[in-house]
């Protein structure tokens, strides 16, 4: 069975989020890790967390929140980490993609968040979009572990963050036509890797188009075993012992 170590069920994505729980189940899809990003949904995903065995949440304040968040938001935070489901500071990063103009806020709240996260020793997702360099000279500066979340940059970029301790997150993408990520994929150890959705967004081949959800996490496994020349309990095998390293689950 395979974990999704990164998706945003959400009431405001999904109408039925029992169904999508259940489809999960039914594609080999048995436990989850859902992600917060500000606030509400932080307390959202805890809520969802303590109602299922095999949820777990990551909360953190997403970079795109960074002109909106006040103080309280971190104390809320910080109170938050007492919960035994909560199992990372998560999602959380630099986003460069739509303005660069925040960028020294942003990286504010990056570093408030990983100094956190070091003190209470929890690993940490990282969302990097468009800022691999701050990204990386941020991180070297703290002693976290944790995941790339989301992962697509080149064979150099992974071989960084692996060397740094990182797993990377594989998600859809790695199905899309003109994708490089095959053969980041294709030239590092299955041992560096874990598998995610990030639903709802990108939604792998051939469901492209369509609301994301953990159930698709079965379609990247089967795309990655054929790449690497494995089966799926191989693959299972090998992305669950990758995730006990990181997290407490």
């Amino acid at each position: 069975m395979f974990t999704d170590t990164h998706c945003h069920i959400y009431k405001e994505y999904y109408e039925n989020i029992e169904e999508v729980i259940k489809n999960a189940n039914e594609n080999k899809v048995n436990r989850f890790i859902n992600n917060g990003c500000d606030t509400l949904s932080n307390k959202e995903v805890i809520a969802l967390a303590k109602e299922h065995k095999n949820i777990y949440a990551a909360i953190g304040l997403h970079p795109e929140y960074v002109d909106n968040f006040k103080d309280i938001d971190i104390k809320e935070l910080i109170k938050s980490l007492n919960n035994p489901k909560v199992i990372a500071i998560g999602e959380i990063g630099l986003d460069y993609h739509y303005t660069k103009e925040n960028k020294e806020k942003q990286k504010e709240l990056l570093e408030t968040q990983l100094k956190i996260a070091e003190s209470h020793s929890l690993p940490v997702i990282i969302h990097s979009r468009e800022a691999t360099e701050d990204t990386i000279n941020i991180l070297k500066k703290y002693k976290t572990t944790g995941v790339i979340h989301s992962f697509s940059g080149s064979l150099e970029t992974a071989k960084i963050y692996i060397k740094m301790g990182y797993l990377l997150g594989i998600n859809g993408v790695i199905t899309f036509k003109n994708s490089k990520l095959k053969e980041v994929v294709k030239n590092i150890p299955l041992d560096n890797i874990i598998l995610e959705t990030d639903s709802p967004y990108l939604t792998p081949e051939p469901y492209r188009g369509k609301k994301n959800e953990p159930a698709r996490i079965l379609e990247i496994a089967k795309f990655i075993c054929e790449l690497k020349g494995i089966t799926l309990e191989e693959l299972a095998t090998i992305t669950n012992n990758n995730i006990k390293r990181i997290f407490d689950i």
